[in-house]
């Protein structure tokens, strides 16, 4: 799809567009749930903008933006699809600034659109079911990036850290991922990736006939157990794929997950608050989901985008507001 198409650059087609995508069947009230189109009447006139529907059902009167993640903005239709557009199609990212520049809104305008755009790309694992399944591999590894925002003084035993300072992933903030070869990846921040926290990740999201692929971590040694099969390979000792009977042994698919979200943290995003850090993880599990090698390309992936917005209210407040509250 080209950047100067009209559901882009006019506003009453980019609701046209978003009506296709939203109701393919007709109006649905967003008050009552009424599905009747003899009850949905488009109302018409100088007095009602294009694109208000009122529901005899409930006498409600609706858009399309209702009930989604671009209710009450004042910003055009076609820039919030154009700004949809932009984040499905851009592999890495597409920074705030960025936004700004290329929509013609003020950056901090750019800021919120794009994490409710992110709120609108977050997956339900819960319809979606487990990963996995009999035959299937599913495989799993942690990463550690950016630093915690309150920093640790001690260690877990309790002593406090020498002068030679914090080692490895202390102070970082944890990533378990998991993804199905061949299908779904599902990220996750934790605030330890213990033991406890990955068997919870791994039986609550993971088939049990699926065969898991790790590397030699010990986080999976006990829960790996309790799946059709747990294969490793020694990354300490360099060996990253294994050949045997039962096939490829490999930990190399979430790896280049990892690598992908590093390089557009790093590369395009340079910053992220912690608080914010499980919305990027769903933009970045939203697009490999819906990649390329799966058939889906950036016109398709937009539109299942636009399909996503409903439920899904982002609002910030100011601190004030929210003790009030």
């Amino acid at each position: 799809m080209r950047l100067d198409s009209l559901i882009f650059t006019d506003a009453d087609e980019a609701r046209k567009h978003l009506e296709a995508q939203r109701w393919p069947n007709g109006p649905v009230c967003p008050h009552c749930g009424n599905v009747e189109q003899s009850k949905i009447t488009a109302l018409k006139g100088t007095k009602h903008r294009p694109g208000v529907y009122q529901c005899n059902a409930c006498r409600e009167q609706f858009t399309v933006t209702v009930g989604s993640v671009f209710e009450h903005s004042k910003i055009k239709l076609n820039k919030w699809l154009l700004a949809t557009f932009l984040m499905a199609s851009s592999k890495k990212g597409m920074s705030a600034h960025q936004l700004h520049r290329m929509l013609g809104v003020t950056y901090k305008t750019a800021w919120f659109m794009a994490h409710r755009i992110r709120a609108a790309m977050a997956e339900d694992v819960k319809s979606a079911g487990p990963l996995g399944g009999e035959g299937k591999v599913v495989e799993a590894d942690e990463t550690y990036f950016g630093q915690n925002d309150i920093q640790p003084t001690t260690r877990t035993d309790g002593t406090p850290f020498k002068k030679g300072g914090k080692r490895g992933p202390v102070g970082k903030r944890a990533v378990v991922a998991l993804v199905e070869r061949g299908g779904s990846v599902r990220s996750f921040h934790v605030e330890t990736a213990n033991v406890e926290t990955v068997r919870t990740i791994l039986f609550t999201n993971v088939s049990r006939k699926s065969q898991l692929h790790t590397d030699e971590s010990r986080l999976y040694t006990v829960a790996g157990k309790d799946f059709e099969a747990h294969r490793t390979v020694n990354h300490s000792g360099k060996e990253y794929v294994r050949y045997d009977d039962a096939g490829i042994v490999h930990s190399n698919t979430v790896e280049n997950v990892f690598s992908v979200f590093k390089r557009g943290m790093h590369g395009v995003y340079q910053h992220c608050g912690e608080a914010h850090l499980h919305r990027y993880l769903a933009e970045f599990d939203f697009r490999y989901n819906r990649r390329s090698a799966l058939g889906v390309e950036d016109t398709l992936r937009h539109d299942m985008l636009l399909a996503r917005i409903g439920g899904k209210r982002l609002t910030y407040r100011r601190i004030g507001e929210a003790r009030n509250a």
